[in-house]
C-alpha cells in the first residue's frame, strides 16, 4: 500500500489581534513558523532511495477568499509499506513515518498539542473531544476529515469523543439530517457510545449564563435591527459605534430579556449582545449578538423557546459543560477564538481550548452544505445521495469504502494552512482499497457482437475464472463461453491506428480465460457502422495460452450473448468542469461551472450471469473498466450499477497524446 504524507510549504500569518498565548497557543505559533510549517522543501528528501521515498509532483493551487487571493501550496509524497490505519480497526494508532524519511516531524500539530497537554497534566490526564455538526444538511468529505481527527486522536490517547448536534437554528434543522449524521459517523467506523448530546440540551443553562452576564454588566438588550447593527459595527480599518441602547440599566436589560423569552416581541425586533469593545481590531469582539428572537418550532424542544443562542455563545459553553479538553474547529473560526475565550472567562466556567486546523478542499468539488443544498433544491442533482455529490451518503452509494476514506484522511496531515487536495489522490486510496476487496467479473458496457464461425453452434463451455488475484481465498467461478459473444465496441477497430493492439481485421487477440481469436470479416449497417464481427478461434489455446508459444499483444474481456444479463450502468465524471468551481467569469456564478456530462447512463450493458443475484451495495471490479457498486435503485431482473472509480486506460492516454 502507498501512504501519502503532506508537508506544508507555505504558511500565512495570523490576521487579527491575538490574545496572550498560553503554552499550547505558543506551540501552534511555533509550528507555523517552523521548518515543517514553512519550508517543507522536496530537496531535503533527495538522499532517500526511490523505493523508500518517492516524490510526487507538487500540487499547487490558488484558493480564493473573497477579494483577496492567497496562494496555498502543499507537496505530497508517497511512502511505501507504511500502514496508517488498520482497516479492521479504524481507531488503531497510525504508524508515523520516521523523521529521517521526511526531514521534519509528522504533520499533525494538534497531536503535538495533545501530547504536550498530557505531559504537563493540563487537563488531569484527560482527552475529551467532540464532533459538533449542525443538523442543517448531510455531512460531506470535509466532515470526514474532522470526524477522523476527533475520534482518531481521542482513541489514540485513551480519550473520548462526543457527538453533539449544534441545533440552535430551528429554521434550517431537521430530524432527517440528525439521522443521516448518525448513520454517516457510524459508517465511517466510529462510535460515540452513550455520549450523544444536543446544544438544545443546554438551553436552560445558556439562558441562566446570559442572565449572569447581564447582571455583571457584560451583556445588554439592543433594539437596533440587524441592518443597523451591521452599519454600526465598523470595518477592518474603522472602529464601530456604540449602540444607543448599550447603557441600559441592568434592571431594564433583565426585564427585556425575560420578556424576549416569553415571546412578547416580534422576530428581529431585539437581540441580546455581549458588551465587549466596539473599537476592537477583531470584529468578532465588537459587541457580538448572543441571542435573537425567532418564533420557530424546534425539532426537539418544540415551541418552548422563541429566543435562540447564536453559535458563538452556544459553542464554547457547550464545550465547557461537556468538559471538552480540545475543541477542534476549521480555520475560519480562528478569529472567533478570542470571543470563545472571553465568554468562558467571564462566566468563570471550565476552560476548554479551541484549536483551529486546515479544512479539506478538493479539486472539482464544492464542500459547502449551503451550496450543496442549493444543488438539491434546484434539482441539479438527484438528491443528497446522488453519487456525483461529495456527501458521505453519496460516496457510500457510489461505492466508496470507509476504510479508504479513513486512510485518505489520515494521509492529509493537520496544519494551519488551507490547501487544495487533488481529487486524484482520493481516488487513489479508493483504488488501493477496492483492489484488495472487490470481486472481478466481466461486463460489457457498449456491446459489439462477435461470432466465432468455427466454434460449434450448440456448445457451451464453463471457463474457470479468478475472483480476485489479490485474495486467493476468494476462489474461482465458472463463466459460460459460447459461439456468440459480446465485446466492448472500443475493443475493435476496422482500420486500427498505430499502437492499437486490440481486435481488428486479420489480428489475433486473447479472450480473457477463453481462447485466441482472429478477426476474419465484419457486417455493417446501412450507415457503414460495424454491427457484427466474425472470427475464428484456435481450440488449442483454451485458457488463454498457445502450446506453440506464440504471443498476442492484447487481452480483451467478453460475455456470452446467450447467457448475458442486462443492466443499467451509471458512469460518473466530476460534477464541475473546473478544478476550482468558484473560478467564474464576471457576470456568472459557480453553477455555470457545473459539468453537463457528469452523468452518462448506459442502458444496454451486458453482464456475466454470476451477477444475476448481486446484492445492493456489493462492490465489483468490471475487468478492464473500473470498480462498480450495485445501486439501491436495482430490482430483480433490473440491476443498476454505479461506477465508483475508473481504471487507468492506457489506450485512452495514447489517443489523447496523439490528439485523436
Amino acid at each position: 500500500m502507498v501512504i501519502w504524507l503532506a508537508a506544508t510549504s507555505r504558511v500565512v500569518a495570523n490576521q487579527v489581534d491575538a490574545p496572550a498565548l498560553d503554552s499550547d497557543a505558543l506551540l501552534v505559533e511555533s509550528y507555523r513558523h517552523s521548518p515543517a510549517g514553512v519550508h517543507a522543501k522536496s530537496k531535503r528528501h533527495a538522499k532517500h532511495s526511490a523505493a523508500e521515498f518517492m516524490p510526487i509532483p507538487c500540487l499547487s493551487k490558488t484558493v480564493s477568499h473573497g477579494p483577496i487571493r492567497h496562494n496555498r501550496s502543499r507537496r505530497f509524497y508517497a511512502l511505501s509499506n507504511k500502514q496508517l490505519m488498520n482497516p479492521s480497526n479504524p481507531i488503531a494508532e497510525p504508524t508515523s513515518a520516521p523523521a529521517s524519511a521526511i526531514g521534519t516531524p509528522a504533520s499533525n500539530f494538534i497531536r503535538d498539542i495533545v501530547i504536550r497537554d498530557l505531559e504537563t497534566n493540563k487537563f488531569a490526564g484527560r482527552v475529551q473531544m467532540r464532533f459538533p455538526p449542525e443538523p442543517n444538511g448531510y455531512l460531506h468529505l470535509g466532515h470526514a476529515k474532522s470526524i477522523c481527527l476527533n475520534f482518531g486522536l481521542s482513541a489514540e490517547f485513551g480519550g473520548k469523543t462526543n457527538l453533539r448536534f449544534d441545533d440552535t437554528n430551528p429554521e434550517k434543522e431537521e430530524q432527517e439530517y440528525v439521522d443521516s449524521i448518525m448513520r454517516d459517523v457510524r459508517w465511517l467506523g466510529f462510535d460515540w457510545e452513550d455520549r450523544m448530546y444536543y446544544a438544545s440540551n443546554y438551553f436552560d443553562q445558556l439562558y441562566e449564563w446570559a442572565v449572569q452576564l447581564i447582571e455583571a454588566d457584560k451583556a445588554y438588550v439592543d433594539d437596533l435591527s440587524a441592518e443597523e447593527i451591521r452599519k454600526t459595527r465598523g470595518t477592518l480599518t474603522e472602529s464601530g459605534t456604540n449602540s444607543p441602547y448599550r447603557d441600559r440599566s441592568m434592571e431594564e436589560n433583565l426585564d427585556l430579556f425575560e420578556r424576549m423569552r416569553k415571546g412578547e416581541f416580534p422576530d428581529g425586533s431585539r437581540t441580546l449582545r455581549a458588551k465587549i469593545d466596539m473599537s476592537s481590531p477583531n470584529l468578532n469582539m465588537r459587541d457580538p449578538v448572543m441571542y435573537r428572537i425567532l418564533h420557530a418550532e424546534h425539532h426537539r424542544t418544540g415551541n418552548k423557546w422563541c429566543i435562540y443562542p447564536l453559535y458563538d455563545f452556544a459553542h464554547g459553553q457547550s464545550d465547557s459543560i461537556e468538559k471538552v479538553t480540545h475543541s477542534i474547529c476549521t480555520l475560519e473560526f480562528e478569529d472567533h477564538r478570542p470571543l470563545y475565550n472571553w465568554f468562558i472567562e467571564q462566566l468563570g466556567i471550565f476552560h476548554s481550548q479551541q484549536i483551529e486546523f486546515d479544512r479539506l478542499n478538493l479539486t472539482y468539488t464544492i464542500l459547502s452544505k449551503r451550496r450543496l443544498l442549493q444543488l438539491v433544491n434546484e434539482g441539479r442533482v438527484r438528491g443528497w445521495d446522488d453519487p456525483r455529490m461529495p456527501t458521505l451518503s453519496a460516496v457510500r452509494r457510489r461505492g466508496y469504502t470507509p476504510e479508504a476514506l479513513r486512510n485518505f484522511c489520515a494521509s492529509l496531515g493537520v496544519s494551519k494552512t488551507n490547501g487544495i487536495i487533488e481529487l486524484a489522490m482520493l481516488e487513489h486510496f479508493q483504488r488501493e482499497d477496492l483492489n484488495k476487496r472487490a470481486l472481478r467479473v466481466m461486463a460489457v458496457l457498449r456491446p459489439l457482437k462477435v461470432v466465432i464461425d468455427n466454434y460449434p453452434e450448440s456448445q457451451v463451455e464453463q471457463m474457470d475464472s479468478i475472483n480476485n488475484p489479490e485474495d486467493a481465498s476468494a476462489g474461482t467461478r465458472k463463466v459460460p463461453f459460447s459461439r456468440v459473444l459480446y465485446i466492448e465496441r472500443d475493443d475493435f477497430r476496422e482500420n486500427p491506428p498505430k499502437q492499437f493492439y486490440r481486435l481488428s481485421l486479420g489480428r489475433e487477440v486473447r479472450l480473457r480465460y477463453g481462447y485466441f481469436i482472429t478477426c476474419t470479416n465484419v457486417v455493417k449497417a446501412a450507415n457503414g457502422e460495424v454491427i457484427e464481427v466474425h472470427c475464428t478461434y484456435d481450440p488449442a489455446t483454451r485458457g488463454g495460452n498457445a502450446p506453440d508459444g506464440r504471443k498476442v499483444k492484447s487481452t480483451i474481456h467478453w460475455v456470452s450473448a446467450a447467457h448475458a444479463i442486462p443492466a443499467e450502468v451509471r458512469l460518473y465524471e466530476t460534477l464541475f468542469l473546473k478544478e476550482d468551481p468558484n473560478d467564474v467569469e464576471e457576470g456568472k456564478d459557480w453553477t455555470d461551472n457545473l459539468n453537463p456530462n457528469s452523468l452518462d447512463i448506459v442502458n444496454e450493458a451486458k453482464l456475466e450471469p454470476s451477477l444475476a443475484n448481486a446484492q445492493i451495495g456489493t462492490l465489483y471490479q468490471f475487468e478492464r473498466l473500473g470498480y462498480f457498486c450495485v445501486d439501491p435503485d436495482s430490482k430483480p431482473g433490473a440491476l443498476v450499477f454505479n461506477r465508483t472509480v475508473a481504471l487507468k486506460d492506457t489506450w485512452a492516454k495514447v489517443e489523447k497524446r496523439s490528439g485523436k
